[in-house]
């Protein structure tokens, strides 16, 4: 009976132990949860400029060929 006992507080210290453990790594690392996500808009944020700057550059085009010069023939002498 004392055993039963025994491993009843074993099973019920492990049990508030894991559960203790999960909700303090939660509250540590919520800030850093948050942390990350910010970052992570903040370069979505920057890729979408980019990706429009790229855009906007590309469209550019070919630049305009120079104009032909009309030269008159000079007459040959013979």
């Amino acid at each position: 009976m004392e055993t039963l006992q025994i491993l009843g507080w074993i099973y019920l210290g492990l049990t508030l132990g894991c559960i203790g453990g999960v909700i303090g790594l939660g509250l540590f690392q919520a800030g850093r949860v948050t942390s990350l996500e910010k970052e992570i808009a903040d370069l979505e944020f920057k890729n979408r400029i980019l990706r429009g700057e790229n855009e906007r550059l590309s469209k550019r085009g070919k630049p305009q060929p120079r104009k032909r010069r009309n030269w008159k023939k000079k007459p040959v002498k013979k």
